[in-house]
This record gives C-alpha cells, structure tokens and sequence, in this order.
C-alpha cells in the first residue's frame, strides 16, 4: 500500500519538476544553455520561420536597464517575435490586440543560476487573449501556434 506521504512526495516532485507545467497561462522550460546562448538559439528558431511571415522585433534587457539605473537583476531578457502575416488581419478588427501582440518571451535566470524560458501557451492566447479583444482563435491556428512555439522553445533550451 502506497502511504499518503509517498504520493505527496511524488505529486511535489511532479510539479516542481514539469518541464512545460501551464500556470496561468505561462509554459515555463528549463534550459540547459547561458541566458544569452538560450535567447540566441530561440531566436534562431524563430528566424528559421521567416518564409511563414516569423520574425524577431526586438529584445528588451532588463538587466541592463536595471544596471544603467544603478540596481541590480538578475538576467531578464524578453525577445519580442511574432507574425505580421497572421497578426495583422486581426489586429485590423481589433485595433486593442496591438496591447498584446506581437508574442513575447521571457529568458531568465533564477538565484540558484538556473537558466529558464517563458512564454504564453497557445490555449491561453486562444482562450484568453483574444477573446479579450472580441476575437476568436481557430482550433487549428491555436494548434500550429502550439506547435511552433513547442519547436522553438526546445531548439532555444535542449
């Protein structure tokens, strides 16, 4: 008989460990690469893209602006990418969803040095984000969405 403090230990294990564990609406990955090494590799995933309408837009370093503000952070670098092909013509119904989009994600590195990526899943841009915004999502968009991000995220982490 499996004692109550063993599937305890087990079901903490599990959601300490999950790789791609949603919360809220965040997939986060750990990564096996330096901050930078994993924001240059996601982005290099991103770019392979190009000929589907993907791009980078820009990248914001937290850490740095910190630094130039004389505080400290850790390393926090969010890589603005998206699709102006399948962006624009919702954004032309919805001129709001520009507040959200384009996509977004997050390399950042926790006290204990470990280097992570986040991002929002699919479902919650489907479920959550557009609707927001009066929009619906396709089950088969949100799906292909969920398929790159999926690719990138683990060409930007393994």
């Amino acid at each position: 008989m499996i004692s109550r403090y063993t599937i305890m230990a087990v079901v903490v294990l599990m959601m300490s460990y999950s790789p791609i564990l949603a919360d809220s609406g965040l997939i986060t990955k750990p990564s096996k690469h330096p901050v930078q090494e994993t924001v240059d590799k996601f982005e290099a995933a991103i770019k392979s893209k190009a000929a589907g309408g993907w791009m980078i837009f820009s990248r914001i370093d937290h850490a740095a602006a910190a630094k130039d503000a004389g505080l400290e952070m850790r390393p926090r670098t969010v890589i603005i990418f998206g699709n102006p092909k399948g962006g624009t013509p919702p954004m032309t119904k919805s001129a709001t969803l520009a507040i959200d989009l384009p996509m977004k994600a997050l390399v950042w590195q926790d006290d204990q040095g470990k280097v992570w990526l986040t991002y929002n899943s699919s479902g919650y841009s489907a479920k959550e984000i557009y609707p927001r915004h009066g929009l619906t999502v396709p089950d088969d968009v949100a799906k292909m969405l969920e398929n790159l991000l999926d690719e990138a995220s683990d060409r930007g982490t393994q």
